[in-house]
Formats: C-alpha cells, sequence, structure tokens
C-alpha cells in the first residue's frame, strides 16, 4: 500500500517551515489514494498549526490517519510522539501498523510487560506508562506530543486518572484527544488551553461513512437473527453482557439454519488444519461450522481470533460475544443487536450508559464492507412473550383472565423502544473527573524530588499542587488533600518517610516502583531467600508463594469450592453425618490454601513497613501447583473442575505464573526442580495457546532495534529449554498411557503433511498394549535420565525418549543417558525440534518422527 515510507519524505537537512512538512504528508496521502473527509483535513491543518486537537468522529471516519500526522510532524521536528490507548491489544496493533508507516528502527512499544527499543522517536504504550512517567518528570519528560486515543476512558472509575494526568503534568507537550463517543468537553478543552497556553480545536466529525439504520425488535432472538440473515444484514454481532449468554445464544443457533451447504463447506476448508483439541474446542468448532462465532474473554485466545480472521473473510452470519468484541478490533459486522439495554456495572444492574451503546452501535457498518449499518435491540423476553398472547386473544375478558410471563426477579432493568430511542438520541454523558491519591503516586512524586532537590519534601508540595490543578470538584479536591496527610503521616509511622523540621527524606532502600505488583514481587524475593533449597517440596513450596502474590481468578477458585464441597458431603455422607450438620459443615468449605498461615504472618510483617499495601493484597491459593504436582494436562484440569466455558480465564492464570516464576526467581534459587517446573509450564502453555505470550516473551527480549524486531531464541537458555522438551515428550507419553490419542496428537508439532495425528499415534502404539497391556508414566524423574537430545545442525535437534511398560516400574536404572538396548523394552518414540526458521514458534516444539523399537 505504502507507494514511499511515510519517514522517507524527510529531507536530510529537515523541513524548513511547518507548511513544508504539512505538504510532505498530505503528498503521502496522495500516494496512498486517500481522500481526506473535512474533519480529518481540519485536524490535521491545525496539529500542523501547532495547536491541541479533541476529535469526535465516528467509528471508521479516519481518526487513525489523523493521529498518524501527528506522529509525522513530531517525527520531522525530531521530538518524540507517544501514542496511548487502554488495552495491550490496541497499543500492539498500533506499533506494528506504525512500524509499516515509519520503519520498525523508529518506532517502540512499552507495557507492563517490557518494551521493545523505548528510546524509539514514536513509542506506543499503555496510558498508565505515560501517566506514570508524566507524574514522575513533569514538564521535563521527553514527550514531544501524545495521541491519546480512546479518550473516553478518562472517565472510567478505575483508569480514568491515567487519562488526566498527563494533562496536567506536561505543559509543554501538544495532545491529540481522540474518540468516537467523547461528549461535551468544555471543561477539559478550557483548562487545557489554560494550563498550555496552547490553542485547543475541538473538530467533530458529524459524516459517518457508513450511516446507520436502527430498529427495536418484537421477535425472540431465536427469530430475529435468521430474519436479519435472510434479509442480507449478516454478519450480525449479537451482543450480550455476560459469557454464559453468549454462549447459550450460540448453542441455540445451531438448531437454526443460518448457513447454506456450500457457505459451510467455505468455512470448513478454511478451518482445515486447526486445532480445537482443548475440552471446550470440539464445541467451538461446532459451532463455526455452523456459521456462528463465539467471542469473550473465556476463550481461548487463538478461538477468538480464529472467530475474527473468519469473520474478515465474511464466513460467519452471526457473532455471539459480550460488549468487549468491538475494542478497536476490526472486523467486519453489518449489523449488531442488543440482545438488551441493562448491564450489570460492578455495583448494580442499571441501563447502558449513552457512551457504551454509541461505543457498541458504532461498530455497524464498516467502511469499505457496507454501504449501511444496522442497529437492532432486542425487546425484552416477557414483553415479546406477553405481547404475542394478547395479539392471539380477541376476546376482553379472557384477557383478563390471561396470566402473564414476568420479569426476570435478578440482574434485570426494565426498557423498552423509548429507552432505545434516547440512547440513539442523546449525546454521550460528560466526560467525568476521576482522581485518587494514593501511597505509589505520593512516593513517585516525593522520590523524584529528593533525587533532583534532595528534599523529598517539594514532592509533597507537588502533591498538593497536581490536586489543585486536577480537575475534580472543590468538595473533592478537600477530600484529597486530607487523604494526602494521612497518606504521609502513615509513611512516617512506618519509617518509610523520616521528617527533620519540614524536611523530608525517604528511605533509601526504598524501591522505584511502588505498584502493588511490584510491592509484592519484592515481599516474594524475602520469602524466596529464606525458603530452604535442600527442602523436598522445595520447588513446590516455592510455586505456593508465587501464587500468592498473584491475583486471584475468582472462576477457577468457585470451581476448586465446588470440588471441595462435593468430596466433603461424599466424606459427610459415608460417616453417616445427619444432614442438617453436613449444610453446616459446607458452608466454613473453601479453597486449598497451602503454606497459608506462613505467608500470612511474613505479609503482615512486611506490611508494618508498607503501609500502602491493603490487607488481602496475598492471597494464597493452588491451581497451578495442584497442575504442576500432579502432572496433570490442562485439559485434564479444566474438565476436573468443570470449567469448559471459562478455558481462557485457567489460560491467563497459568501465563502469570509462568511470568512471575521468571521475572521473580533469581538464578542462583533456581534448583533442577523449578527449572523443570519452569519448562513444563512453558510445554503446556504452548500446546494449549501461546498467543498470550509470544508478544510478551518477545517484549522481554526487546531492545533499541536498528532492524525489524527479532524473535526470541528459546535455546539461548539451554536448562529451560531442555526442560520443556522433555516435558513435551512427557506429556505426548502421558496422553499416550491413557489411550488419549487426540491429546497426544495436540501435544505435538504437526508438519503440514506430517503422517502423526490420533489415528497413526495409536495404530503406532496398538503392537506395544498389545505385548505390554499397559504403558507406565510413574516415574518422571526415570523418564528424564532416559531422555536424549542430541544437535543435528545450527537450531535443529533429534531427541528420543524410552517408553517403558508396566513391568519396569520398580526398576532403578543406573544409566546417565538414554540406552534402549542395555534394558526396558526397546520401545521409544522419536522426533526432532527445527527452530530454522523460527526460533520462538507457537505451539509445541517436538515433531513426532518414529514410534516403535
Amino acid at each position: 500500500m505504502n507507494a514511499l515510507r511515510l519517514d522517507e519524505r524527510i529531507p536530510e537537512k529537515g523541513f524548513k517551515t511547518p507548511d513544508e512538512a504539512l505538504y510532505a504528508f498530505l503528498a503521502w496521502v496522495d500516494d496512498q489514494k486517500l481522500t481526506l473527509y473535512p474533519h480529518q483535513e481540519q485536524a490535521i491543518l491545525s496539529l500542523f498549526l501547532g495547536n491541541h486537537v479533541v476529535l469526535d468522529a465516528p467509528t471508521g471516519s479516519g481518526k487513525s490517519l489523523v493521529a498518524t500526522a501527528m506522529h509525522f510532524k513530531s517525527f520531522a521536528e525530531l521530538g518524540r510522539a507517544w501514542y496511548t490507548a487502554p488495552i495491550k491489544a490496541l497499543v500492539s496493533e498500533k506499533f506494528f501498523a506504525l512500524c509499516k508507516i515509519f520503519g520498525a528502527e523508529h518506532v517502540g512499544m512499552m507495557t507492563g510487560d517490557g518494551a521493545i527499543n523505548r528510546t524509539a522517536p514514536i513509542l506506543c504504550c499503555t496510558a498508565e506508562i505515560l501517566a506514570n512517567l508524566a507524574l514522575r518528570e513533569g514538564e521535563d519528560a521527553k514527550v514531544h506530543s501524545v495521541v491519546m486515543d480512546e479518550f473516553h476512558y478518562y472517565g472510567d472509575r478505575d483508569r480514568g486518572m491515567a487519562w488526566q494526568i498527563p494533562l496536567l503534568r506536561l505543559p509543554k507537550t501538544a495532545f491529540l484527544l481522540m474518540s468516537a463517543t467523547l461528549g461535551d468537553t468544555t471543561r477539559i478543552r478550557e483548562d487545557l488551553e489554560r494550563r498550555t497556553g496552547r490553542t485547543v480545536e475541538e473538530v467533530r466529525g458529524s459524516h459517518r461513512p457508513v450511516p446507520l439504520e436502527y430498529q427495536y425488535c418484537m421477535t425472540p432472538t431465536h427469530e430475529t437473527i435468521p430474519e436479519l440473515i435472510r434479509t442480507g444484514k449478516a454478519p450480525v454481532y449479537v451482543v450480550h453482557f455476560a459469557q454464559h449468554d453468549a454462549t447459550e445464544q450460540a448453542q441455540a443457533l445451531t438448531s437454526v439454519e443460518v448457513c447454506q451447504k456450500e457457505e459451510k463447506k467455505a468455512i470448513q476448508e478454511a478451518i482445515r488444519g486447526f486445532r480445537f483439541h482443548s475440552p471446550f474446542g470440539p464445541t467451538v468448532k461446532k459451532y463455526l461450522n455452523h456459521g456462528i462465532g463465539l467471542h469473550h474473554a473465556g476463550l481461548l485466545p487463538r478461538y477468538r481470533l480464529l472467530t475474527e480472521q473468519l469473520a474478515q473473510k465474511g464466513l460467519l452470519k452471526a457473532i455471539c460475544g459480550t460488549d468487549t468484541l468491538g475494542v478497536g478490533i476490526n472486523v467486519p459486522i453489518r449489523t449488531v443487536l442488543f440482545t438488551q439495554l441493562c448491564k450489570f456495572d460492578g455495583e448494580k444492574v442499571d441501563i447502558l450508559k449513552v457512551r457504551d451503546f454509541k461505543q457498541i452501535a458504532g461498530r455497524a457498518g464498516r467502511a469499505g464492507f457496507d454501504s449501511i449499518g444496522y442497529v437492532h435491540c432486542q425487546a425484552p423476553p416477557h414483553i415479546i412473550e406477553n405481547a404475542r398472547t394478547e395479539a392471539k386473544i380477541t376476546d376482553p375478558k379472557k384477557l383478563r383472565k390471561v396470566v402473564k410471563a414476568q420479569p426476570p426477579t435478578r440482574g434485570y432493568k426494565h426498557w423498552d423502544q423509548q429507552t432505545f430511542q434516547n440512547l440513539i438520541d442523546r449525546p454521550p454523558e460528560p466526560l467525568e473527573s476521576r482522581f485518587q491519591v494514593d501511597h505509589g503516586r505520593l512516593l513517585s512524586l516525593m522520590q523524584h524530588a529528593q533525587e533532583t532537590h534532595d528534599d523529598a519534601h517539594r514532592g509533597y508540595e507537588a502533591m498538593y499542587e497536581l490536586i489543585e490543578q486536577s480537575h475534580a470538584p472543590p468538595a473533592q479536591r478537600e477530600k484529597l488533600h486530607r487523604d494526602t496527610e494521612a497518606l504521609l503521616q502513615s509513611l512516617i509511622r512506618a519509617a518509610v518517610v523520616a521528617k527533620d523540621g519540614y524536611k523530608l527524606t525517604l528511605d533509601p532502600n526504598l524501591q522505584q516502583d511502588f505498584s502493588m505488583h511490584h510491592t509484592l514481587s519484592l515481599l516474594l524475593i524475602e520469602a524466596i531467600a529464606v525458603l530452604d533449597m535442600k527442602e523436598p517440596d522445595y520447588a513446590l513450596h516455592l510455586l505456593s508463594w508465587i501464587e500468592a502474590i498473584l491475583e486471584s481468578p475468582r472462576a477457577v477458585l468457585l470451581k476448586q469450592v465446588d470440588r471441595e464441597k462435593r468430596a466433603k458431603l461424599m466424606e459427610l455422607k459415608a460417616a453417616g453425618v445427619p444432614y442438617e450438620d453436613r449444610l453446616t459443615a459446607l458452608e466454613d468449605v473453601t479453597f486449598p490454601k497451602p503454606h497459608a498461615e506462613e505467608i500470612y504472618a511474613l505479609y503482615e510483617a512486611w506490611r508494618n513497613h508498607h503501609p500502602w499495601m491493603s490487607v488481602d493484597a496475598v492471597q494464597p491459593k493452588t491451581i497451578a501447583r495442584e497442575i504442576v504436582e500432579r502432572q496433570c494436562s490442562f485439559a485434564d484440569y479444566i474438565q476436573e473442575l468443570e470449567m469448559m466455558r471459562a478455558e481462557g480465564v485457567l489460560l491467563r492464570y497459568l501465563t502469570d505464573v509462568y511470568k512471575a516464576l521468571l521475572q521473580n526467581v533469581p538464578a542462583d534459587r533456581r534448583t533442577p526442580a523449578v527449572t523443570e517446573m519452569i519448562g513444563f509450564l512453558r510445554a503446556m502453555l504452548g500446546m494449549v495457546d501461546s498467543s498470550l505470550l509470544t508478544e510478551w516473551e518477545q517484549l522481554l527480549s526487546g531492545k533499541d532495534l536498528k532492524e525489524e524486531p527479532r524473535k526470541l531464541d528459546i535455546s539461548a537458555d539451554r536448562p529451560a529449554f531442555l526442560a520443556r522438551i522433555r516435558a513435551e515428550m512427557q506429556a505426548i507419553i502421558r496422553a499416550m498411557a491413557r489411550s488419549d490419542w487426540e491429546e497426544a496428537a495436540a501435544c505435538t508439532r504437526r508438519a503440514e503433511d506430517g503422517p502423526w495425528g490420533p489415528q497413526e499415534i495409536e495404530a503406532a502404539m496398538r503392537p506395544f498394549f498389545e505385548e505390554f497391556s499397559e504403558l507406565s508414566f510413574d516415574h518422571r524423574a526415570r523418564m528424564a535420565e532416559h531422555f536424549r537430545i542430541q544437535a543435528d545442525g545450527p537450531h535443529r535437534w533429534i531427541v528420543r525418549q524410552r517408553l517403558f511398560p508396566p513391568a519396569h516400574r520398580e526398576q532403578q536404572p543406573d544409566l546417565a543417558g538414554f540406552e534402549p538396548e542395555e534394558s526396558g523394552s526397546g520401545w521409544a518414540i522419536s522426533g526432532r525440534v527445527d527452530l530454522r526458521g523460527d526460533t520462538n514458534p507457537e505451539g509445541p516444539l517436538v515433531e513426532v518422527t518414529e514410534i516403535g523399537e
């Protein structure tokens, strides 16, 4: 698409005037065969005049091109341009897009996980990263311009402050604030102009490239969707506000013929070779084969990505998802169908905010795909049912006797057609300031003041000034001042801050980052230091501490409680405990918490010197430990807890555990058992879905690049690499020991023309089971001894693992390596690992080449 990379438009000696830079950018736009909309032209001209711009324009109207203009202007002026977004997925998407436009050597990315090319002139980051920088460095920060995408997050209850701090602390910076649902921004614009002395121009794009048509539906959902499809309004995004409801809707649609035979064949061809090997995978495949996509956070990321890819190809007729589907994801949706207009907002069930409604509705009709978009809304089910009943009865006397369907008693607030119309007609609510003070922000300012002025008291004064400058109303500012004083006193009592008259001095050992996660990581390091590495269960004990500092996955813990209650109930029944006593006993059952007393005791002592930490910041639990200790597969654990519809929750948690192990356990505290545990988890994640890890691993190895971003070489850390290969081989054998051929095949890396699918593995193992009846998987340490890996050239290895029949379970081998000709059955599984084309591939690493004697 790019006839000339945008950075190549800059002459060697630079531009003499801003007009020259503007003409160069417009020439590039012309190269792209693009025609600017009036609001794009107005915004770009204003930016090149040096103004701030607040851009409120509909979805699909080219806000990204205006952002590119802002980046180019800063880049041409040798400044640093920053792009911020609310979620890492958007930051990553923008990073790769800008790499194509400006060249990878000129673009960097920073998230909470790590950074790539952090000194680049154009940086993409989450809003919190920029807020922390602005808070510490203020007007000294190297921030020439900022594009704040999805700026309506300014009003977010939990994260809004991250969008306000840069506006308060970067007076020399030029801002572009963008969203499709800003509402009234008068106060924000006036304050920004007063603070910076720079004109703020509001640009509103009233023209929507794809107009919307609205309709209120009085037919049941299972009738509405087929009708939308029949009348050419597919693909339909069916909006729910709970994952369970989205899944139930997808299941219901499988009984409806939404695709023709030829369309189903096209889908089957598109997903040929895709592995649906997780417990919920076959269900996802069934939905897709019917032309129905499912998209919510409970799914594995690769299933969500597959749904997006199939939708982009126009193969899906309906996508049942939660309201998070459309946040920045370019999925062509022709019709948005709201199944309801009420939502639980974290405190209560209420009617959707106008901003939320418009944000979701705006996904209907995408430029380049549709000439019109449709937004439909379902009436409440009981209203539809009653209306149909009334239509069938013509006798008023009989009608009075009809028992009407009642609304739900929970999770519901009434809406009607007028509610729908109000959401369409009204402008988004004014953005409400969200400003809070906490220990972390106060300490950050105080530490910067101590480093620059040798007096932390200036940081306390800076917090006072920040509160005064904030957009909070006067009454709230008074409360914030009182809260700040209380925070300071708690730091003095904890000896984190020393006071001498008016001078304040911070403890010199205080860490640089005051986030909860980082502070708990320091707690973890202290805990690890006192653990006995000679303890037989040292690795598992260490894992319990890792899990204690991580956020608890509520969905998994609730399922653990259910499991524990079932086990307790059976125990009580067997003991003959009366029914009422059984119920009482079950009230106290919770999920397992290994080493809880030890963890709580050390944490309470830690809190005496870290008063900013909440009472319940540590949360002992055992999820990863259960899986590692019992050597469960991901599928086994999902099925045991009966949480097939929330696989993504467990995957994200295990990914966090793996990251924490790598980041927080020093090399000198890693025993062979710890290394094997890390390898086991990485192998499992690779076999299930490694998409959450690959970007993080890239960020973790990111440096100041002078070339295209390069992938991590996983073979560089040899102990971890070998542990992962061993874990993969053992996972294959574990599956074969249970005769789970699908799982065994899923644990292997299969070439496109490779023979080792489920049927081939079963056929190869049939003679073994005919001879020995069982495959042993009792001695994993013994299996590790009889594992061999041999280099077969650069980034290529051959691996072999002996297979043990049950007769050899109790034998203790004296061999240091794999020598099948000297003992055992002589059976082995052989494979290869080939990283020549990709040094950090997704999925399993081992490709099976032979199974037999």
